[in-house]
């Protein structure tokens, strides 16, 4: 089994198949960053198809310098912060969550109102922060990764994270009984 990286040589030299190969690992991935950050389906359909357009067209040009997945985060962090800039921004509706059992009704009552807490106080955040809040909570992104993916320093991505962590706990701090 091919690397992404070796893949995208080979794409890069006009194979579709491994393009196919790229898309099909990837796709669900960057439809489910996208909609937790623009909370809009068609919108998440939109700038995951254009994602995989731009990693296309760019393929001939594709140097492995850093890991793919970090270049493919770096197309799709451009594309979202670019169209919450262009478009005003939309509150994050639902977050997907992995499928778990059946909790009891109380259970579920509960962690369904702590989930529409926390997207609402997410929605309160800068793109910026929003943006560095979904790929290391939600996509466990390192943050060198996601550094790389939003083109800024370590450090900056300390400072959104923390500022991000710190408006969060205000936002939180009714719900959480503090």
């Amino acid at each position: 089994m091919l690397s992404d990286e070796e893949l995208m040589l080979v794409v890069g030299r006009g194979d579709l198949d491994a393009f196919e190969q790229i898309v099909l690992r990837y796709q669900g991935e960057v439809w489910n960053t996208a909609y937790r950050f623009l909370d809009d389906r068609t919108e998440a359909n939109d700038i995951a198809q254009e994602v995989f357009v731009r990693v296309f067209e760019a393929s001939s040009r594709y140097e492995p310098t850093a890991s793919f997945r970090t270049y493919l985060y770096c197309i799709l962090n451009r594309l979202c912060l670019d169209h919450v800039r262009k478009a005003r921004p939309t509150p994050i509706a639902e977050l997907p969550q992995a499928a778990d059992p059946t909790p009891p009704p109380d259970e579920a009552s509960l962690r369904k109102e702590r989930d529409a807490a926390v997207r609402r106080a997410v929605n309160t955040l800068p793109p910026e922060q929003r943006m560095a809040v979904v790929l290391r909570y939600f996509e466990r992104l390192t943050w060198t990764e996601i550094a790389e993916t939003m083109d800024v320093s370590p450090k900056a991505v300390e400072r959104l994270l923390s500022r991000g962590r710190k408006a969060l706990g205000k936002h939180l701090a009714a719900f959480l009984g503090e």
